[in-house]
C-alpha cells in the first residue's frame, strides 16, 4: 500500500488543529486508499506538550490512519542516530543543523522529510499550527484531495484530473513533483500593522523583497500582492491547474512534495529567519517540474503571542533576518532557473550537487548591499517608533552579528545538502519507533 505524511510541526499550543489535520488524514485514507502517516513533531513547552499527548491519545482509530507523536528529545535521538551511522565529516553540526537551539522552519520541515523517508513514504504534506482549514456546505475542504490526486504520477496522466492545464507540453512525461495552494485570511507575514501605521515605510521595507531593476509598475503590484496569500474569498468550487508552479502562489501550510524532491534536496535550515522554508518552492519551479496548482486554500491566523512584547521583538528579528537572506537566496533562485533542466539527473531527479554549487556562490555576493538592506529596515523601524524603535535599538546592537549570520546560513545549507543523501539513506534502514495508533 502506498504510504504518505501529512505532517504538522508546531512549537505551541493547538490541539484543535492538530485534530483537524486528523481528520484530514482520515479522508486521504478513505478516498485514496493509502495509508496516512499522521506525523506531529512537537517543539512545544510541557502544557502545550501534555495537552496535545491528551489530543493524540483521544483520536478515534481510523482505517489506513498511523499516528505519530514525537518531542524534540524523542526527534532527537532519532537525528542523532541516523548522524552518526551516516558517517558525515561533522556529525555534531550536521545534527545542530537538524534540530537547533533556536526556532527553524526549514529544520522543523527537513526532519519532517527524514522521517517520512524512514517511514517509506511517497510524499510529504505540511501543515502548520497557525492555520485552519476552509468549508463548504458543512465540511472542511481538504487540500490532500488534489495532493494525492496528482503528486508522482506523469503530468501526461493527470492533465484530465484537473480544471485545465497551462503545462509545456515538452514536460508531459515528467512527474509531477508538488502540488499546493494558498492561504485567504491574514497576511503570511505579520506586517499589516506597518502598512496601517505608514505605508510609505511599508513600501520600503516590503519593497527589499523585490530585485532590483523592476519596473516601477511591476514593482508596485509585487508589493501589493506580498504575503496576501489568495485574499479573502471563500471557496466555492475546485479550480486546479497543471503547470510549473509559480512559488507567489503556494504558502507552506498549504503543501505536498513527492519524495524525488525532498529525498534528494532539504531546506534552509537557517534560524529565526521567516521565509526560509520556501525555498523548495523555487527550486523546483526553476528545474522545470511540473506541479498542480488548486484553490483549496486553508484559512491563516496569526497566534495572541506574537502580540505580545517578547513574541513582537521575535517576530521583528525573524522578519530582518528574512530580509537580508533575500539576496542570498535570489541569487540561488537565478541561477536555479537559469541551470533549468540542469539541476536534474538522468532520471529527471534533482542533483543536491548541483544546487550545493548555487548555493556556495551565492554566498559571495557584496556584503555592502546587505549593509545597505540593514540601514533601511533600522531607519523604516524609528520612523514608525514605539514598540518598532525599540525594536530598531536590538537590531542596531546586532547588527554585524545579523549580517554574519545571513552568510553563514547559506553555508550551512551547503552543508547540509553535502549530508543530506546520506542521512537519507541510514534514516531508511532504521526508523523511528511508531506513537500512536493504526487501524
Amino acid at each position: 500500500m502506498r504510504r504518505v505524511c501529512l505532517t504538522l510541526p508546531t512549537d505551541r499550543a493547538c490541539a484543535a488543529t492538530l485534530r483537524a489535520v486528523a481528520e484530514e488524514a482520515a479522508y486521504g485514507a478513505r478516498h485514496f486508499g493509502v495509508e496516512v502517516h499522521l506525523l506531529v513533531l512537537d517543539s512545544s513547552g510541557p502544557a502545550a506538550l501534555a495537552a496535545h499527548r491528551e489530543a493524540v491519545a483521544a483520536l478515534p482509530p481510523e482505517p489506513g490512519v498511523v499516528v505519530h507523536h514525537f518531542d524534540e528529545d524523542e526527534q532527537r535521538d532519532f537525528l542523532r542516530r541516523a548522524v552518526a551511522r551516516s558517517g558525515v565529516a561533522t556529525p555534531d553540526r550536521v545534527l545542530d543543523l537538524m534540530l537547533p537551539s533556536g526556532v527553524s522552519y526549514g529544520a522543523c520541515t527537513n526532519r519532517a522529510f527524514l522521517i517520512a523517508e524512514a517511514l517509506g513514504c511517497a510524499s510529504v504534506h505540511r501543515r502548520d499550527s497557525d492555520s485552519r482549514y476552509q468549508y463548504l456546505d458543512g465540511k472542511p475542504v481538504f487540500p490532500i484531495h488534489h495532493e494525492l490526486t496528482a503528486l508522482g504520477r506523469r503530468a501526461a496522466d493527470v492533465a484530465g484530473a484537473v480544471s485545465r492545464s497551462r503545462l509545456d507540453p515538452a514536460l508531459a512525461d515528467r512527474k509531477v513533483a508538488m502540488v499546493g495552494g494558498s492561504f485567504v485570511g491574514e497576511m503570511s507575514v505579520d506586517v499589516a500593522e506597518i502598512r496601517a501605521l505608514d505605508p510609505l515605510v511599508y513600501d520600503d521595507l516590503v519593497g527589499l523583497t523585490v530585485p532590483a531593476g523592476y519596473p516601477e509598475v511591476w514593482r508596485r503590484n509585487l508589493v501589493d500582492e506580498a504575503f496576501r496569500g489568495a485574499g479573502t474569498a471563500a471557496f466555492t468550487g475546485d479550480l486546479s491547474t497543471l503547470t510549473t508552479v509559480s512559488p507567489t502562489r503556494v504558502d507552506m501550510c498549504n503543501v505536498a512534495f513527492a519524495r524525488g524532491v525532498y529525498g534528494r534536496v532539504p531546506l534552509p535550515p537557517a534560524t529565526d529567519t521567516i521565509g526560509s522554508d520556501y525555498f523548495l518552492l523555487h527550486l523546483v519551479h526553476g528545474a522545470r517540474l511540473p506541479g498542480v496548482l488548486h484553490n483549496r486554500h486553508i484559512v491563516n491566523f496569526h497566534t495572541p503571542e506574537r502580540r505580545s512584547d517578547a513574541g513582537f521583538l521575535a517576530y521583528q528579528l525573524r522578519l530582518t533576518k528574512f530580509l537580508l537572506a533575500v539576496p542570498y537566496l535570489r541569487a540561488v533562485y537565478a541561477g536555479a532557473a537559469a541551470a533549468g533542466d540542469g539541476l536534474l539527473d538522468g532520471d529527471g531527479l534533482l542533483r543536491a550537487s548541483a544546487v550545493a554549487v548555487l548555493v556556495r556562490d551565492g554566498t559571495g555576493i557584496d556584503p555592502v548591499e546587505n549593509g545597505e538592506r540593514f540601514d533601511v529596515v533600522e531607519r523604516s523601524y524609528r520612523k514608525l517608533g514605539g514598540r518598532y524603535a525599540a525594536a530598531a535599538d536590538v537590531l542596531a546592537a546586532r547588527r554585524e552579528r545579523l549580517l554574519d549570520e545571513a552568510r553563514r546560513d547559506m553555508a550551512d545549507f551547503a552543508l547540509l545538502l553535502d549530508a543530506w543523501a546520506p542521512l537519507v539513506r541510514v534514516g531508511e534502514e532504521d526508523p523511528p519507533s511508531t506513537k500512536g495508533s493504526t487501524a
